[in-house]
């Protein structure tokens, strides 16, 4: 029979001490997944389904991006930016939809709950992320 291990990368896990594994993942199983996460939410998009958006992981977050089939941005289709979702060291995960006008980034909101970002992202009722 295996006993519970209490130790994690050096650190005493009845500590109180956060082990790596806490930590903000740079590659890994967590962070495919929740790559993964955010590509399998989009599949249920409800703009521009016919195409296939991409998501591409970024230092503190992943970036989305996909070909312009309104060609309100890019006249030939060419492939932009949809959105970014960050997470900041307190876990807050931002997203933020991107200027094409002004070549930046704006944050529309935030929350610990990425589903409810997904979720916001994926409807985009107002035509923000998807233009």
């Amino acid at each position: 029979m295996m006993r519970p291990t209490t130790r994690l990368g050096g650190h005493d896990l009845r500590d109180g001490v956060r082990g790596p594994h806490d930590a903000w993942p740079d590659d890994g199983p967590v962070a495919d997944f929740t790559q993964h996460r955010i590509e399998r939410a989009l599949r249920d998009r409800v703009r521009y389904r016919y195409v296939r958006p991409r998501v591409e992981r970024e230092p503190d977050g992943y970036r989305i991006e996909s070909p312009c089939c309104s060609r309100n941005v890019d006249p030939d289709g060419g492939v932009i930016d949809i959105a970014r979702l960050a997470r900041d060291e307190s876990g807050l995960w931002r997203l933020h939809a991107r200027d094409h006008a002004t070549r930046r980034w704006v944050e529309q909101c935030a929350s610990r709950d990425l589903t409810a970002l997904l979720d916001i992202l994926c409807a985009d009722a107002a035509r923000v992320f998807w233009p």
